[in-house]
């Protein structure tokens, strides 16, 4: 069960990192940004459970930014990003 649940969590990351790749989603829309929390969420704390302690660092950082641009999202402080490319 364990096992199903990681593949959701990896799914939940793949799947909004592909779209925004194909031009489906931004990168600062809700839905990339909810699907990487939930995904990144699930994975690390599937990583403490197993004491896997970098992927626990990886993807608890992971969901970290993603809450973090939800709130900056949610309190319109997400200014356009334009790097010049």
């Amino acid at each position: 069960m364990l096992q199903l649940v990681q593949v959701l969590g990896a799914i939940a990351i793949l799947v909004a990192f592909g779209f925004a790749q194909f031009g489906v989603l931004d990168h600062r829309s809700y839905p990339y940004l909810v699907l990487n929390l939930i995904g990144a969420a699930v994975l690390a704390v599937l990583a403490y459970v197993e004491r896997q302690w970098g992927f626990l660092l990886l993807e608890g950082v992971w969901a970290i930014v993603s809450a973090w641009g939800l709130v900056a999202r949610a309190s319109g402080r997400h200014a356009p990003l334009d790097h010049g490319f």
